[in-house]
C-alpha cells in the first residue's frame, strides 16, 4: 500500500466521523431523543424551550462540557471505574504524545533514508519505505531505534507508577470518605451443608452463633425461585411494556399493530401478578451480617472448616451489583463451569482464525487475483485497488469482532460470578486476550491455521518470526486503527442501537413515555479492551512503523472527549467495581512493552546490530522488575482492605452513633424479590449507597440546569425490594410484611453445631 491508499482510508473515515458527529449534535437536541442521549439525567430533566433553528444546527457545545468536567465530577457520577477508565485515556495521550515526537524526530528519518534507492514523490511512496524494513543490514543508525525504545519504555514506566499511585490513594480516600454502607458489614456464604434435622436458615444461625458469637448479627437466606417465578417475572415485564403502549394508542384510524383486543387480558395479567405464589425454595447460600466491618472482613477471608468446599465465604457485593441468578449455583459446580468456559473461549479463539485469515487475505492482491481471476480487471483500477487493500479488510474484521463481546459476556455469566462487576471484569479480560490474539498475532502470521500454530512450536524462533512479520503488517494495523478506532467512536456517541429502538418504540409502539428502564451501564467489557488493544499496537509498532502514532494519538484524544460525554449524559452507574480495571490496564501496558522489546531484539538480530541487541536485554529485565515492584507495592490495595482502615471506620461510626441505624438497615438492604410494599426499603437502601451518589451535574442545553433531582437509582431499586419477614424463612402461602425483629445476639446452649 502506498501513501495514496492510506490517505483514501483516512479520508473515508474522516468523512464518516464528521458526518456522524454533526448528526449527533443535532439529534441530541431533539426532545424525542432525550432518553437516548441523556439517559443518566432523565430522572431530573426539565425541558426548556429551544429555538427551532438551534435544534437543527450542529454545534460542538458537548465537546466544551466534556473538556471542562473535572475528575471529582467523574468520580461522583461514574464511580472509581469511570475514573480508572478516564486515567487510561490520559495515560495513553501523554504516552503517545512523547512517542510521536521521539519517533518522528529520531526513527522516521532513519527509516526513510535507510538505504540507497530511487526516491519518489511522497504520495507515491510505499508505506514500507517508512518502516524499519527499509533500513539496510548492519546500519550504524540503528542506535536511533534503540534510543527511542529506551525513552518510550522509561516514559511508560514513569507514567504507570504515578497513575498507579494516584489511583491507589484515590481508592483509599474514596472508601474512607464514603457514607456508611451496610454491604461492608455483610459476607456471602455458599456451600451450606444440608441437614435433615434443620433447614438451611437454622444451620446458618447455629453455625455463626457458635463460632462468631460476639460479632454475629443476623443473616438472610437466598431463595431459588425456580421456573415458575422466572416465567411470572417475564410475563409481568411484557404486560408492563404492552400496557404502556396501549395507554398511548388512540382509537382512530392509525393504531399501533400490537393493541388489538388485549386490554382485558393485560388487566387480568397485571392483577394476577399481585398474587404471590409459593414457588420460593431456600438455597445453600446466605448473606450473613456482622456488627463491625472488621469482623465481616475477617470472616470473609478465613477458611471456615477443614472442608474447603463447605461454608465458602466472600465479601458481599453491593445490592445493585449482586447477580442473583448465580447465587443459587452449587459451589461444587463452580470449578467445572470455569474449566468448561475456558475451553469454550479457547475453541472460539481458534475458530475465529478463519474470518481473520479471510480478511487479511484481501491485502494480498496477487493471491486474490489467483483465487478469483474475474476480479483482475476490477482490481487494476486505482481507486478499487486502494479501497480493497486499504479499507475493506479492516472493516470486515471489525464486523466479525462485533460478535465477540456478547459471547464472552455469556461465557463469563456461565462461570458463576456472584456480582455483575466481577462478571464484567472477567468478560473484559476474555475480550482483551481474544482481540490481541486475533487482531495482532493471527494477522501477523496470516496463512493457514497449521502454519500459524507452527510458528509458536519453537519459542527461541519467536523473536525472529515477529521481527519478520510485524513490519510487513504495520500498514494493516494503521488502517485498522482508522476503521475500528475512529469509526467506533462515532458509532459510540451516536448510540445507534438505542436510537433505532427509540424510533421503533415511538413510531411503531406509539409510546411517548421517557421511561428509565432502558438505561445502560458503561460497557467496560468492550471499551477497555479496545483502548488497551490500540495501546498494544502503538507500543509494538512505534519504532517499526512510526506512521501509526499520529492516528493513535488522535484516537485517544477524541476518545477522551467522547467517553467523558457518555459518562456524564448516557450511562447510569448502578454499581461500582472499585477501580479494579486499572490493574488490567497496568498489566496490559507491561505486556505491550515486553512484546515490543522482544520484537526489537529480533529486528536488531536480523539487521546484524549486536550492540543494539545487547542493550535491549537489560531494558527487558528492568521492565520485568518494575512490574514485580508495582505488583508488590500497589496491587494489594486493589485486592484487600486494610485492617487499619476498617477499624478506624468502625470506631468513627460508633463514636457518631451510626451503628444502630446501620443495623436497622441491613434487613432491607439485600432484596431478592419485588413487592408493592417496598417503598420504605427503597428509601433506606438508597440512603446508604456509599460508592455512588445522586449528584447531577449541570444539564445540557436541552435540559434545565437543576441539581435538585431525585436519586436515579431509587426507581431501579424497586425491582429488588422485598421486605424480609423472619430473617429468610420461606413464606408459606402469601408474603406479608412482618415487623423487624430486635437485633440482639441469640442465646444458645453452647452445643457445637453439626458441620
Amino acid at each position: 500500500m502506498d501513501i495514496n491508499g492510506l490517505l483514501t482510508s483516512t479520508g473515508i473515515n474522516i468523512g464518516l466521523c464528521v458526518g456522524l458527529f454533526s448528526l449527533y449534535s443535532v439529534l441530541r437536541k431533539q426532545p424525542s431523543n432525550v432518553n437516548v442521549y441523556f439517559g443518566r439525567r432523565l430522572a431530573s430533566r426539565r425541558l426548556r424551550h429551544v429555538d427551532i433553528l438551534e435544534r437543527f444546527v450542529p454545534s460542538p457545545t458537548w465537546v466544551k462540557k466534556a473538556w471542562e468536567t473535572t475528575q471529582d465530577d467523574i468520580l461522583t457520577i461514574g464511580g472509581l471505574d469511570a475514573v480508572a477508565f478516564s486515567r487510561m485515556l490520559v495515560f495513553s495521550i501523554r504516552m503517545f504524545s512523547v512517542a510521536t515526537v521521539i519517533c518522528f524526530v529520531l526513527v522516521l528519518p532513519v527509516n526513510y533514508h535507510g538505504r540507497e534507492r530511487l526516491y519518489k514523490n511522497i504520495p507515491l511512496e510505499s508505506l514500507e519505505a517508512f518502516t524499519i524494513e527499509n533500513v539496510k543490514q548492519g546500519s550504524r543508525w540503528l542506535w536511533a531505534h534503540c534510543l527511542a525504545l529506551y525513552i518510550i519504555t522509561i516514559t511508560a514506566c514513569t507514567l504507570l507508577y504515578f497513575e498507579y499511585r494516584h489511583l491507589t490513594d484515590l481508592r483509599l480516600i474514596h472508601i474512607i470518605g464514603s457514607a456508611p454502607n451496610p454491604s461492608q458489614f455483610a459476607i456471602l456464604v455458599r456451600g451450606i451443608p444440608w441437614s435433615q434435622e434443620s433447614t438451611y436458615c437454622d444451620t446458618v444461625k447455629k453455625f455463626f452463633s457458635y463460632y462468631y458469637e460476639s460479632t454475629y448479627l443476623s443473616h438472610q437466606m437466598v431463595y431459588n425461585s425456580g421456573v415458575v417465578q422466572k416465567l411470572k417475572d417475564n410475563a409481568k415485564h411484557m404486560c408492563k411494556v404492552l400496557s404502556r403502549s396501549m395507554t398511548r394508542c388512540g382509537h382512530g384510524f392509525s393504531h399501533c399493530c400490537f393493541c388489538g383486543g388485549f386490554k382485558n387480558s393485560i388487566d387480568f395479567a397485571m392483577r394476577y401478578n399481585d398474587i404471590e405464589t409459593d414457588s420460593r425454595k431456600e438455597s445453600g447460600t446466605a448473606f450473613v451480617y456482622f456488627k463491625t466491618r472488621y469482623a465481616a472482613y475477617i470472616a470473609a477471608q478465613n477458611l471456615q472448616t477443614s472442608h474447603p468446599m463447605l461454608w465458602v465465604t466472600d465479601l458481599a457485593p453491593e445490592p445493585n451489583d449482586v447477580y442473583w441468578s448465580n447465587l443459587c449455583i452449587p459451589y461444587r459446580q463452580i470449578w467445572l463451569r470455569r474449566i468448561s468456559t475456558f475451553g469454550a473461549a479457547v475453541t472460539f479463539m481458534i475458530v475465529f482464525i478463519i474470518p481473520v485469515t479471510f480478511a487479511q487475505g484481501l491485502t494480498q492482491l496477487d493471491k486474490l487475483e489467483k483465487m478469483f481471476p474475474f476480479l483482475t480487471r476490477v482490481l487494476t483500477q486505482k481507486f478499487m485497488n486502494q479501497l480493497v487493500t486499504g479499507y475493506l479488510p479492516s472493516v470486515i474484521l471489525v464486523l466479525f469482532l462485533l460478535a465477540v463481546p456478547p459471547v464472552m459476556m455469556l461465557l463469563s455469566t456461565m462461570e458463576g460470578h456472584i456480582s455483575r462487576s466481577i462478571r464484567k471484569k472477567s468478560a473484559c479480560l476474555k475480550v482483551l486476550f481474544f482481540t490481541i490474539w486475533n487482531v495482532f498475532f493471527v494477522n501477523v502470521f496470516a496463512g493457514s491455521v497449521i502454519s500459524q500454530l507452527s510458528v509458536f512450536a519453537s519459542v527461541s524462533e519467536l523473536p525472529a518470526q515477529l521481527a519478520k512479520a510485524v513490519p510487513v503488517q504495520a500498514t494493516y494495523f494503521t488502517t485498522y486503527v482508522l476503521s475500528s478506532g475512529w469509526a467506533s467512536l462515532a458509532c459510540e456517541i451516536m448510540q445507534v442501537c438505542p436510537l433505532f429502538y427509540n424510533l421503533f418504540r415511538r413510531y411503531i409502539l406509539r409510546s411517548k413515555d421517557d421511561s428509565e428502564e432502558g438505561t445502560l451501564t458503561f460497557p467496560y467489557h468492550t471499551e477497555v479492551p479496545r483502548v488497551l488493544l490500540f495501546g498494544f499496537l502503538g507500543f509494538t509498532c512505534s519504532i517499526l512503523a512510526p506512521l501509526i502514532l499520529p492516528f493513535l494519538l488522535f484516537y485517544f484524544s477524541l476518545a477522551y472527549l467522547v467517553y467523558r460525554n457518555q459518562i456524564l449524559n448516557v450511562y447510569v452507574t448502578k454499581y461500582d467495581g472499585g477501580g479494579k480495571l486499572w490493574p488490567i490496564a497496568h498489566n496490559s501496558v507491561i505486556f505491550s512493552l515486553i512484546v515490543s522489546q522482544i520484537i526489537a531484539l529480533g529486528v536488531f538480530g536480523l539487521k546484524r546490530s549486536t550492540v543494539s541487541s545487547g542493550f535491549i536485554i537489560p531494558l527487558l529485565i528492568g521492565t520485568i522488575l518494575f512490574h514485580i515492584y508495582c505488583n508488590q507495592r500497589f496491587h494489594p490495595a486493589f485486592k484487600n482492605l486494610a485492617t487499619q482502615v476498617l477499624i478506624d471506620m468502625d470506631r468513627r461510626d460508633q463514636h457518631l452513633g451510626k451503628m444502630e441505624e446501620i443495623y436497622e438497615q441491613v434487613h432491607s438492604f439485600y432484596c431478592q424479590f419485588p413487592t408493592r410494599s417496598a417503598s420504605s426499603s427503597e428509601r433506606s437502601a438508597g440512603s446508604y449507597r456509599g460508592m455512588t451518589s445522586d449528584h447531577v451535574s449541570p444539564a445540557p442545553e436541552t435540559l434545565d440546569a437543576d441539581n435538585k433531582g431525585i436519586d436515579i437509582n431509587i426507581q431501579r431499586q424497586r425491582d429488588m425490594a422485598w421486605p424480609l419477614g423472619d430473617l429468610g424463612r420461606r413464606p408459606k402461602r402469601k408474603l406479608v410484611e412482618r415487623p423487624t425483629a430486635k437485633l440482639i445476639t441469640p442465646q444458645f446452649d453452647g452445643k457445637r453445631p453439626k458441620v
